[in-house]
């Protein structure tokens, strides 16, 4: 029974993945710009516009992301003879070395420019300067690059690096020797 499970868990991901790819393809194909070493955890969606994103070099997408290209609120203004004409687009570009965190929406007419990190579950409504990271809902400033990098630093997990490529191994080291600590309570 765990085999047939197993056989049904993987023929589902490898048709998730195609569809992926293909979906990925018909966005390049239709004008969306994807640079160089590009990582999609998940392929996102990218709207009915995908002409209007652009991606730069070696940017990471983690999994569940939407791009809103468009605001559809208007649809509710064109009963309004003084609105009937409203349209509302907006380019989306994302820089060089980027990293948008799990089930973020990112909205129309924003720039993430290099080295930026957009926390998960956030949606991002305003512009992201270089070498910052921003999360919430709206996303808002938290701090540098330098500083997110140094706060990983000091809560940095060790392991041998020789089990990477091996992720059982990996996973059976790292349950057996991380310790139960958890974060402060915020008043």
């Amino acid at each position: 029974m765990l085999f047939l499970y197993r056989l049904i868990l993987k023929l589902h991901n490898l048709y998730h993945y195609m569809i992926q790819k293909i979906y990925l393809k018909v966005c390049i194909a239709k004008g969306l710009k994807v640079g160089k070493n590009v990582r999609f955890v998940e392929v996102p969606e990218f709207g009915t516009e995908p002409f209007l994103i652009e991606i730069g070099d070696d940017t990471t997408f983690s999994n569940n992301i939407r791009f809103v290209n468009h605001d559809g609120g208007q649809n509710a203004l064109h009963f309004f003879e003084k609105y009937k004409d409203v349209r509302t687009f907006g380019r989306i570009k994302i820089g060089k070395q980027c990293l948008i965190g799990a089930d973020s929406i990112i909205m129309p007419g924003v720039e993430i420019q290099d080295n930026c990190v957009l926390g998960a579950g956030s949606i991002l409504t305003t512009s992201m300067p270089k070498g910052s990271v921003y999360a919430g809902v709206p996303a808002k400033f938290i701090c540098t690059l330098e500083e997110y990098g140094d706060k990983l630093l000091s809560d940095n997990v060790m392991y041998p690096r020789e089990l990477e490529p091996f992720r059982p191994k990996l996973d059976a080291y790292i349950k057996e020797h991380l310790p139960y600590t958890y974060k402060h309570v915020r008043k």
